[in-house]
């Protein structure tokens, strides 16, 4: 009896520590292992932790060690970072995703075949044997289904050859990273009446390399010259070059095809067109005597124009019979099925993105081919995405606002900033102090005298003490030159205004802190709120205004 009397006493202690309040060190700014954990975060032990906020700091173990068998007053202070972070989906949402996709990983190499076309007539072919009976029949059953036209010609049997002679690996290979693009390539051609088969063009014109640029300079999949891809809207600066991005260069190749063919009103005589100019292919028409037919026009075309249709037509070929001629098809890297897009909210690298979730910089480049330097711009009014692997794109929108800050905080550590987009009208007010002039004020704000006279039409150099100076900049951080102490003052809460703001509908965490301009980690302090709260209309938030 008095073991039972003794037991529940002890019961009932251990129920009242549990339900004792939290000491003031339990309730300070840090967030604990088990906190984090439930917002899907990992922070791994390092020996120097870079800090990225005051307002927050992380107490951990070592990954794998369970935070109830560790001492709390023994924890070791982590601070959070990109390198020290490991970012979790959600684990129903993650075997979602899952189901979708379960092809392994294998590399593709990538390799061209347009030299045949130069050498076609010099590749030794004797050893291939085809039966022309079935080749015919073959021929004729793919020219039923198609708008091209597809016939037996020595030209196009020579080609088939060459590519069963030197050519039946890359094939495969090719065939195999097919099943990547063509699904985009599909969408693209039904959307604009062209027949399906050519899509095997890319093959033919980039060896589906999205990254392929030839002596002349044309780029992408589809081979565009800069011109020609300013004609059809591609955007191409700095930062973005869009003959390189799968989606956006394809609606443009198939607009161009469409122009084509309604000159022609012949897909043979639109890939003559495409490879070598219109202009070529009327000459052409014209020194045959009329005839609009690309075989009997084909001995007047330019010479790498005369084997480039035959090319196609083999490829074409070969891709819908592989099986039949024994090209085994690799698997590619990734299936189009399996990825998605996100809409960037701030500048980030390649390598961050790299070392934040854990995936290989040359398949970022492969899935993000249009960003000429790795680096995804973030500016008002565009919508620039990435793309990942969709077991990816959930870690990625689960963390997205921590994402954001660790990026912001490791910019803000660079000895040089990376090269940003700047609007024309971040400008200061400065206002003369005794012994100022025009240039030394200029070289202050990284400017011209020029410009500051222009700019507050002053017609000469006199200033008065005092006087107030509009300057355009692009380094926000002289616009602080006057008001050091006033900004120390402001770090604390005494002298900023709190403001209470009711959430809007498509408000995020992020744009309100910007808005604000205070950080993320600050509004979940001041408002009690995990990374990962998810904020609906009429909600209220407190903020302390600088």
């Amino acid at each position: 009896m008095k073991k039972i009397l003794l037991y529940s006493f002890l019961i009932s202690a251990l129920l009242l520590k549990a339900q004792e309040p939290k000491t003031a060190q339990q309730t300070n700014d840090t967030l604990s292992l088990e906190q984090l954990s439930q917002q899907g975060i990992e922070v791994i032990k390092s020996k120097q932790p870079a800090v990225i906020s005051d307002s927050v700091r992380v107490e951990a173990t070592v990954v794998g060690v369970s935070s109830t068998n560790v001492n709390t007053n023994e924890a070791d202070t982590i601070n959070l970072n990109i390198d020290n972070v490991v970012l979790k989906d959600l684990p129903g949402v993650k075997r979602m995703d899952s189901l979708w996709f379960k092809e392994l990983y294998q590399p593709v190499l990538f390799d061209s075949i347009n030299d045949l076309s130069n050498r076609i007539n010099d590749v030794d072919i004797t050893d291939i044997k085809l039966d022309t009976m079935d080749i015919k029949h073959k021929l004729q059953l793919l020219n039923q289904k198609t708008q091209l036209n597809i016939v037996y010609h020595p030209a196009l049997i020579r080609t088939i050859k060459a590519f069963l002679k030197n050519r039946k690996k890359s094939l495969g290979r090719l065939f195999g990273m097919a099943q990547y693009y063509f699904p985009i390539f599909e969408e693209k051609l039904a959307k604009y009446n062209i027949p399906l088969e050519m899509k095997y063009l890319a093959i033919v014109e980039s060896a589906l390399n999205p990254r392929a640029v030839s002596r002349a300079g044309a780029g992408g999949l589809w081979q565009f010259m800069y011109s020609t891809g300013k004609v059809y809207g591609l955007e191409i600066n700095s930062y973005v070059d869009e003959r390189f991005d799968p989606m956006q260069e394809t609606e443009a190749a198939c607009k161009h095809m469409q122009d084509l063919y309604k000159v022609f009103h012949d897909w043979d005589l639109v890939l003559a067109a495409y490879n070598s100019g219109a202009g070529n292919v009327t000459k052409a028409i014209r020194r045959s005597g009329g005839h609009k037919n690309y075989w009997n026009i084909r001995a007047y075309l330019p010479r790498e124009t005369a084997g480039y249709v035959p090319l196609f037509q083999a490829t074409l070929f070969l891709g819908e019979y592989a099986k039949e001629f024994g090209i085994e098809t690799t698997k590619p890297n990734f299936h189009y099925i399996a990825t998605d897009t996100i809409q960037v909210k701030h500048n980030i690298t390649f390598n961050q993105i790299s070392r934040l979730l854990k995936i290989d910089e040359k398949e970022l480049e492969f899935l993000n081919p249009q960003y000429k330097l790795n680096i995804i711009p973030y500016v008002e009014d565009k919508h620039y995405t990435l793309k990942l692997p969709l077991e990816l794109v959930g870690v990625f929108v689960n963390n997205e606002p921590l994402i954001y800050e660790l990026v912001q905080k490791e910019f803000n550590r660079k000895e040089k900033p990376l090269p940003k987009f700047y609007k024309l009208n971040n400008y200061v007010v400065y206002r003369v102090r005794p012994g100022d002039y025009l240039g030394r004020i200029a070289r202050k704000f990284h400017t011209t005298v020029r410009k500051i006279k222009r700019l507050n039409g002053l017609r000469s150099n006199r200033l008065r003490v005092g006087q107030r100076l509009r300057i355009y900049t692009r380094f926000p951080v002289a616009a602080n030159v006057n008001s050091k102490k006033h900004h120390k003052k402001n770090k604390t809460l005494k002298n900023r205004k709190l403001v209470t703001y009711k959430v809007k509908e498509g408000d995020t965490l992020w744009n309100i802190s910007r808005r604000y301009k205070v950080s993320l980690s600050e509004i979940l302090k001041w408002n009690k709120l995990k990374s990962n709260t998810k904020l609906k209309p009429g909600m209220k938030l407190k903020i302390y205004k600088s």
